[in-house]
């Protein structure tokens, strides 16, 4: 029986150790937003937070999280009380066909807790792990920015262009 800090509760799995986090989240706790992209830790689909700070749950073996505190995007906010980072993404129509974006959001969620002031250049560097394959990365990246913002008490101009 694996033991884990999810979300912010404990939850427990009756798995070999070296099963991958991400059918751990999916198959045994019912948490789906983590999706199965590559397999290879190439796309991003599948990231999580561990410990705030963003893996690919896909290559990760559950067995070596420990006692650190694992962080999905369900523990982030939910439909009817959204997350800052969700609420941008919402606000700026960041998905396509959503299957990246939970990824999208863990990393951001991931960069925000390091630094509320993100240069252009660090919020590139951090999302760049994580692929879209609808194209929307200008939208990921205008969401990101308005996160940021709201995190610092400000508002983004709508009208602000995507660089």
């Amino acid at each position: 029986m694996i033991e884990l800090n999810v979300n912010g509760g404990v939850a427990q799995a009756d798995v070999d150790p070296a099963t991958p986090l991400l059918y751990v989240l999916r198959d045994d706790l019912g948490l789906h937003a983590a999706k199965f992209g590559c397999g290879l830790g190439q796309c991003g689909a599948c990231t999580v937070l561990v410990d705030d700070r963003p893996v690919f749950s896909c290559l990760l073996p559950v067995g070596a999280i420990g006692e650190r505190a694992v962080t999905t995007v369900e523990g982030l906010g939910t439909a009817a009380a959204p997350g800052d980072v969700q609420r941008a993404f919402l606000h700026e129509q960041a998905g396509q066909c959503g299957y990246c974006i939970p990824g999208m959001i863990a990393r951001a969620e991931a960069l925000l807790r390091r630094t509320t002031t993100p240069t252009e250049e660090e919020m590139r560097s951090a999302m760049a792990p994580s692929l879209c394959r609808c194209g929307t990365h200008m939208r990921i990246l205008r969401a990101v920015r308005r996160a940021a913002v709201a995190r610092g008490g400000g508002v983004v101009d709508p009208a602000e262009p995507v660089t």
